[in-house]
């Protein structure tokens, strides 16, 4: 292969060094990109900068993408690929960017990690009588009995709770307000937290969940205190909300099948959003859910 590009690479990598200053671990990034399409060059027997057209870009970042680089690499790639060759407008070295206007594949979204109903039986049986086992107690059973998000549980009041019914009203996204059930042994837990609660309650506070302090307990302080619970229940790894709201979403889904209970459960607008909580097919579901049920059907456009 020519030396062309090669020597147009080196020339970029002089210029972030010396006159843009960036950090080595910086321009070695920047030139493990570039050197991804300069082998994809020796194998097409592309010589020189000016040959490459946008379409040799997405061929090359095709692939890329199967031999198996994820769509945020490829994104940062791309980037590379624009630097680099806004560089070589400037210096006349090509006419036109081929990298502009080029998107990378969407990555797949990562299933949040479950555990299994064993598992949360090992989670949440806790033991002790003090205030604050009393309070992880019941965050816990609360956390898996109703699904509920990190900032949903944190924002909860005294008010919003119905023992006798077993109802709890939460507050969502965009101010949403749902009703959700609570568990048998959530309720048993909070009964026993809101006995000990009395002990660290500052005067007229509302809120279910406290600090040390009396005050209402922060987002950051459960998460903590799950981190702490997962040593001490000798759990696999660390346990958070999220992981509890999820593994809520499965179990409830996987036993009932019902996928828009699940979605109104966890307070999803759209039933897409509650594809990333589940380990079942919720396209093939909503399809048949969609097609099968009278008033499902979505109005055609005029």
């Amino acid at each position: 292969m020519s030396n062309s590009l090669i020597e147009r690479l080196g020339e970029f990598e002089q210029h972030l060094r010396s006159e843009r200053r960036l950090s080595s671990h910086t321009v070695q990034s920047y030139c493990r990109d570039l050197n991804k399409l300069i082998g994809w060059c020796e194998q097409q027997k592309i010589d020189h900068p000016d040959q490459l057209d946008s379409q040799h870009i997405r061929q090359c970042m095709a692939a890329l993408h199967r031999t198996g680089l994820g769509g945020r690499s490829i994104q940062r790639w791309l980037s590379s690929l624009r630097t680099f060759f806004n560089f070589g407008l400037k210096h006349r070295w090509v006419k036109a960017n081929p990298a502009n206007g080029i998107s990378a594949p969407k990555s797949p979204k990562k299933l949040p990690k479950t555990l299994d109903v064993d598992q949360v039986n090992q989670f949440v049986s806790l033991s002790g009588d003090s205030w604050i086992e009393c309070r992880d107690h019941a965050i816990v059973e609360l956390l898996y009995s109703s699904g509920l998000r990190l900032s949903e549980l944190a924002g909860l009041n005294l008010t919003d709770i119905d023992l006798r019914e077993a109802i709890i009203t939460v507050t969502g996204k965009g101010n949403k307000t749902r009703q959700l059930p609570v568990g048998k042994q959530a309720i048993i837990a909070i009964r026993t937290w809101l006995k000990s609660r009395r002990e660290v309650a500052n005067t007229d506070q509302t809120a279910l969940f406290l600090s040390q302090r009396g005050n209402r307990i922060s987002p950051r302080s459960i998460q903590d205190r799950l981190e702490r619970l997962s040593i001490k229940q000798d759990m696999p790894g660390k346990v958070h909300p999220h992981m509890l709201r999820h593994s809520f979403a499965s179990h409830l889904l996987e036993s009932s099948g019902d996928l828009r209970a699940v979605q109104e459960l966890l307070g999803h607008a759209n039933i897409s959003t509650t594809q990333i909580y589940t380990h079942l097919d919720f396209q093939h579901l909503a399809k048949v859910y969609d097609n099968a049920h009278p008033r499902a059907q979505k109005k055609k456009d005029d």
